[in-house]
């Protein structure tokens, strides 16, 4: 094909994001006759959208220097930020250190100002990130920004503004951070930036948001990555973290067989890239999914996988621990986990399970400090979603201590806000709680209504663990009716549960109509349930005849 009929094709291909065709159509063009330096970066950027790392990094080398031989700097400097990006996610940061250091020395050589000063300071800013050090980041970042706004450069603006925002989460400003990410996000959605600044966007926002235990939005820009990735047809998933914390987003939302499928390709995905980096929370992911469906051996696979990447096991597998019965290495493993995790994020994951083990342990002073230190933290950040899951926790120490008017309050707004977050696991393990405080108080038929409502969840959702404990629950519910009612009314009721008309019964038993009638109704009322037919149904699913 001549250079000028594959152009075509590539732009062709392009304007329908086809990038997989793109790169196809111009790699052939490239062993024909060599490329020219802008279809150099049209190749790069394709290779960059399909997974294809080495071959971007080669490609977006050779248009740096091919824009050096045609005396073009800032057009190489721009080659040397793409090439530095990758770089940068990949964790080759001293290969991006001595790019950079050359991009400044070209620039620093008699160039006019430009924006690329910009772009060099972006990928700084970045790398800054990704070492830890968020004041750094901010400042390099704004400086960025700066540039980008003195030039109009809006994939710089984008760029610069994630950093910040960011930067700004990492500095306990997560409102401020949020506020930037949202703005960046718009010049994505309106199609205003390029495809690679609009990918790391996505990443970012959905990080952000998993860090910030902002449930809502991310799961509204999850969706909207998920549109965007189909659009850039043949693309692979896009790297990082991001792919670990849509798996996250999707199982709380209760999409259990979507999000297995997704960590699944995820975990494979990201460990076939030059550098396993983001596989480990994936593979965190996967366990978390094996263990809420009860399988227990492919939950603690994943976690040692996480755990060999670099990923904390926990606290999925000290839960695991405690599933299978071994309530004395769960303690251990959590009581490890929250002495290792420094800041209050990464131990806001791990007190609610902290709580739940210690109350099983048989530790409820250990099991209320947490839950108290939770509730603060939940107060200082502001989130719905961080608010219920202590709740939930404070509930169960309610419980557990003998407070249950107290813990049905409390679980009360956790539920409800449960619901409004659309989570329906979290929300069943909730109503499970109020349904055992309702029968500590003594509300049989609410306790019931409630424990039942949060096995219909379980099951539905696969949650086999769950769904066990639920039943036992349902279980002694019932066995309390049961015992509530007097011998002759069950002896009535074993009678009606048969068919039998009052009229029957009452010859059966030796009794007057009259008396069977109100036999009836208590048992009725009892039971919490409005007709004979149910009352049958009832004494029949609980063993009650």
């Amino acid at each position: 094909m001549e250079p000028a009929a594959a152009q075509r094709s590539a732009e062709a291909a392009r304007s329908r994001h086809a990038w997989g065709e793109v790169f196809a159509i111009l790699s052939e063009a490239d062993r024909q006759h060599p490329l020219d330096p802008e279809d150099l970066e049209r190749l790069a950027l394709a290779a960059h959208l399909t997974g294809r790392v080495t071959e971007s990094d080669d490609l977006w080398t050779r248009a740096h220097h091919a824009w050096l031989t045609r005396g073009d700097v800032p057009r190489a400097v721009h080659c040397v930020f793409w090439l530095g990006l990758d770089l940068v996610l990949s964790g080759e940061w001293s290969r991006c250190a001595g790019w950079t250091a050359r991009a400044r020395r070209l620039l620093d050589d008699g160039q006019p100002d430009s924006v690329e000063e910009g772009y060099l300071l972006a990928l700084e800013g970045l790398r800054s990130h990704f070492a830890g050090d968020a004041e750094h980041s901010l400042a390099v970042s704004e400086r960025a920004l700066a540039l980008a706004t003195r030039f109009t450069d809006p994939d710089l603006t984008n760029f610069a503004l994630v950093c910040i925002g960011e930067s700004l989460i990492r500095l306990g400003r997560a409102q401020e951070g949020i506020r930037l990410l949202d703005e960046a996000m718009i010049g994505v959605t309106a199609g205003e930036v390029s495809p690679i600044v609009s990918g790391l966007a996505y990443c970012a926002v959905i990080s952000a948001c998993h860090d910030a235990f902002d449930l809502r939005r991310a799961r509204e820009w999850t969706a909207e990555l998920s549109r965007w990735c189909t659009a850039q047809q043949e693309s692979v998933p896009y790297r990082g973290v991001c792919l670990a914390h849509r798996v996250e987003v999707m199982r709380l939302h209760g999409d259990w067989d979507d999000a297995l499928d997704e960590a699944d390709r995820a975990c494979r995905w990201l460990r076939s890239r030059p550098t396993a980096r983001s596989a480990d929370a994936a593979y965190y992911q996967l366990g978390e999914l094996h263990r809420l469906r009860g399988d227990t051996t492919r939950a603690q696979e994943a976690y040692r996988e996480a755990s060999r990447l670099g990923h904390s096991a926990q606290p999925g597998l000290a839960l695991s621990l405690l599933a299978a019965g071994d309530t004395g290495a769960a303690a251990r493993a959590i009581r490890t986990a929250l002495d290792a995790s420094a800041d209050g994020g990464a131990r806001c994951r791990i007190l609610p399970a902290y709580v739940e083990i210690m109350l099983a342990a048989g530790e409820p002073e250990e099991a209320r400090a947490a839950a108290g230190e939770l509730a603060v933290t939940a107060e200082a950040v502001d989130s719905p979603l961080l608010s219920a899951i202590s709740g939930q926790a404070r509930g169960a120490v309610l419980l557990a201590s003998g407070d249950p008017r107290g813990a049905q309050a409390v679980l009360g707004h956790a539920v409800a806000t449960f619901r409004d977050l659309d989570a329906p696991y979290e929300a069943a393990r909730t109503r499970l709680l109020i349904g055992l405080a309702c029968r500590e108080s003594g509300d049989d038929i609410t306790a019931r209504l409630e424990i039942e409502a949060a096995t219909a969840v379980f099951r539905e959702l696969g949650a086999v663990p769950d769904l066990l404990r639920a039943e036992e629950r349902v279980l002694e519910t019932a066995n309390r009716a049961a015992g509530l009612l007097t011998v002759r009314e069950r002896e009535v009721l074993r009678h009606v549960a048969v068919g039998k008309s009052n009229r029957a019964v009452a010859d059966d038993l030796f009794l007057s109509e009259k008396t069977v009638a109100r036999h009836v109704s208590n048992i009725l009322t009892k039971l919490g349930v409005s007709s004979r037919s149910a009352a049958t149904a009832y004494a029949h699913r609980h063993g009650l005849v």
